[in-house]
């Protein structure tokens, strides 16, 4: 009688996904879809299996991994379940500020936690001389590259506000959102109701919908967008 072949257990990973700009949020951007495609391509590759997914909208790269709302509920998470991986896009995903960087993976190590940036899987577990300095080269890299296009931007505003005598209006919201507003406001057919404003703005943000200042969206704003 043949054999059957033995399976090998597959391994389990939770993933994490950041974007730093809320103009970079929402259903009609790529940032969360491309850092899914990514990390789900070299989960399948690499026979892992993603038992969750964390997600910090409009959160800062410089922002202490044990600060970030999504990054807090992943370490939660994983403390009481069998997977001991994290998969990130990349390096920067993870933390764009070296320091925060170097930080926030000791802290994972220190748990027994493996992160892995899967277009660099090896940029966190090779501790050879050579490859601790390009990690550091590396998130200096980035680290310069976000500060020089935080000072291009606040030069800009500074320009347009000599100019005009002002900086920037506010924000105008994207149509998507206005539309998903109308809609969670709309009467429900079977019970002639309609969802609270306060109740609207929370389907929002839970839809991953923020205002530009990265918070969730107020009542207040939400009326302002069903009455446009």
């Amino acid at each position: 009688m043949a054999r059957k072949p033995v399976r090998r257990s597959q391994r389990t990973a939770v993933a994490y996904f950041r974007t730093s700009s809320a103009a970079n949020v929402g259903s009609d951007k790529d940032s969360l879809k491309r850092q899914r495609e990514a990390v789900l391509s070299f989960a399948k590759a690499k026979n892992l299996k993603v038992v969750r997914e964390f997600y910090d909208p409009a959160v800062s790269g410089a922002d202490p991994i044990q600060n970030r709302p999504g990054f807090g509920e992943l370490l939660q998470y994983i403390t009481g379940n069998g997977a001991r991986t994290v998969l990130v896009e990349n390096a920067s995903r993870f933390a764009r500020d070296l320091a925060v960087q170097i930080a926030g993976h000791d802290l994972l190590k220190d748990r027994g936690i493996e992160l892995i940036p899967v277009d660099a899987p090896d940029h966190f577990t090779d501790e050879t001389p050579t490859a601790v300095m390009v990690r550091q080269i590396l998130g200096a890299v980035s680290e310069f590259e976000k500060a020089s296009l935080v000072q291009k931007l606040r030069k800009a505003r500074e320009r347009k506000k000599a100019e005009t005598g002002r900086c920037e209006g506010r924000s105008p919201v994207p149509d998507v959102v206005v539309r998903e507003a109308k809609r969670l406001r709309r009467k429900n057919p079977r019970t002639g109701r309609r969802r609270s404003l306060r109740r609207v703005a929370g389907d929002l943000a839970e839809m991953g919908y923020f205002a530009p200042s990265g918070k969730p969206y107020g009542p207040e704003s939400v009326k302002r967008m069903i009455e446009r």
